[in-house]
């Protein structure tokens, strides 16, 4: 900012505490129109903001509350045991092993990128800038850990039967139409696939580890000679293989 005379002039504090109050504002009436969007009141709002508050965003602001990670360690176990749930109740012809496949689908990073995206919940998360600059709001890992701390958030302010209800609309229709039954083991396909083209021997190979700890992602490589390759990210080692084992069987189906 410049004065009459062209000189540079420092902004005061009042200024920033005015730009500052127009950013809390402005984040007050997103959260406001996400739960309008959703048709759900939460009663204690500032967890609904936790949940879409990326770590990067609480090193950059003093007064934030905190991070989404704790919430997302919860929401993950509501998954696990709601999802486990409707399966045991809606399928009691399965095995405990076709089970365990299915559940292993819904709740994999690409299918929670899928009902993060549906729900637009990239446009809530609140990230620092660097972050942002990278790229981070559209990043699969973030966008899988959002919608698990969304969930968690959910179970904290409404409990179990809340979180049920969400789900009942967000993920088990889809559940219902066999939706994930075709991606519940691509590495089995991709064998398959292979011994009928007869190209050879599938490997499998861990090429990067990235994350936290608690927010690990795994990329894996695949390949079946010098011929065919792909590549997959997840969230455990066998979520990433079988990743990159989808994206080998759309490379086969190319070429073949």
């Amino acid at each position: 900012m410049t004065n009459q005379k062209g000189r540079r002039v420092r902004k005061g504090p009042y200024v920033k505490r005015r730009k500052d109050a127009r950013t809390l504002a402005q984040i007050e009436q997103k959260f406001e129109a996400l739960q309008e969007r959703l048709n759900i009141t939460f009663s204690n709002v500032e967890l609904l903001k936790q949940a879409f508050t990326h770590s990067s965003f609480v090193n950059e602001q003093r007064e934030s509350e905190g991070d989404n990670e704790r919430l997302e360690f919860l929401g993950d176990a509501v998954l696990e045991l709601t999802v486990s749930r409707y399966l045991f109740e809606h399928y009691p012809e399965r095995s405990e092993g076709e089970l365990t496949k299915l559940r292993a689908a819904i709740v994999c990073e690409p299918s929670l990128v899928q009902f993060a995206n549906h729900y637009q919940f990239s446009d809530m998360i609140l990230l620092g800038k660097g972050e942002e600059l990278t790229g981070g709001r559209n990043r699969p890992a973030l966008l899988a850990d959002v919608f698990e701390s969304f969930i968690g958030a959910l179970y904290l302010d409404q409990g179990i039967e809340a979180a049920e209800r969400f789900l009942a609309e967000a993920v088990f229709p889809k559940v219902a139409t066999g939706f994930f039954e075709e991606q519940t083991d691509f590495k089995s396909q991709l064998q398959e696939a292979i011994q009928r083209v007869g190209l050879g021997v599938i490997e499998y190979e861990i090429i990067e580890e990235r994350g936290p700890a608690h927010s690990r992602e795994f990329i894996s490589r695949v390949q079946v000679a010098d011929e065919l390759e792909g590549i997959g990210t997840g969230r455990s080692k066998k979520e990433a293989e079988q990743q990159a084992a989808k994206q080998a069987l759309l490379e086969l189906k190319k070429q073949f």
